[in-house]
């Protein structure tokens, strides 16, 4: 499994030869405008956590280029399918074999509205079982117990927790959030974006590591390997 990081919340998964992309940001993003030109990125499936602009803004266009499928809550996907694009409604507990893995949808504790303030749902995160190898990507969301819940059914070898606090859990909510998923190696997201979530990532990640734990905090469009 091959992650790319495209700012904010976006990441692109590479699972065998499926492209999944999660939470698309870019053209609003002022940290990766310059960098990823959404017109090359793929897309067979575009995962979205809530209705936030900094989630969705690029989810349309992207679609209508690559075709992808979006998976979302219900009313998510009720909007974009409105919209006339393809789509894979979900809500929290439930789970998906798709072609790329197991998609579980768990709980968030955030809010969740498109930019004209229509409905967009209860918030989550996804829980992705593929390849062999099983992240969380929790969305924006706040510490919450229900974390504890998830390594109960499964084994992370990787988890995405936002750090920018403000809007979200910060650093040292996020590493009680890695001790609840039982997982120490962590992706941040959800940072530096906009002035609110700034951070010193040097503190971010000594705080981690003395905590054991290995926390990357990834340049846009630099890619891991699990």
């Amino acid at each position: 499994m091959k992650i790319t990081f495209y700012g904010q919340n976006c990441l692109g998964l590479k699972i065998g030869e499926i492209d999944v992309l999660v939470d698309p940001f870019i053209t609003g993003n002022d940290l990766s405008r310059d960098k990823i030109n959404i017109k090359d990125l793929k897309a067979d499936y575009i995962l979205l956590t809530h209705a936030h602009q900094d989630h969705t803004l690029d989810a349309e266009e992207i679609a209508k280029n690559t075709g992808a499928v979006i998976v979302a809550n219900f009313e998510i996907a009720n909007h974009y399918e409105e919209k006339g694009l393809e789509v894979h409604p979900m809500n929290h507990g439930g789970s998906w074999d798709f072609d790329f893995g197991k998609v579980k949808y768990v709980n968030a504790i955030h809010t969740s509205s498109f930019p004209d303030g229509k409905y967009g749902g209860q918030p989550g995160g996804f829980v992705i079982e593929g390849e062999h190898k099983n992240i969380y990507i929790a969305g924006d969301t706040a510490l919450t117990m229900d974390m504890k819940l998830i390594p109960m059914t499964t084994k992370l070898d990787l988890a995405v927790l936002p750090v920018g606090d403000n809007f979200t859990m910060g650093v040292n909510d996020a590493i009680v959030a890695s001790d609840f998923v039982e997982c120490d190696k962590i992706l941040g997201c959800h940072y530096d974006t906009f002035g609110y979530i700034e951070i010193d990532h040097e503190e971010a990640k000594k705080k981690f590591y003395e905590k054991g734990k290995d926390l990357m905090l990834l340049e846009i469009g630099e890619s891991i390997e699990l």
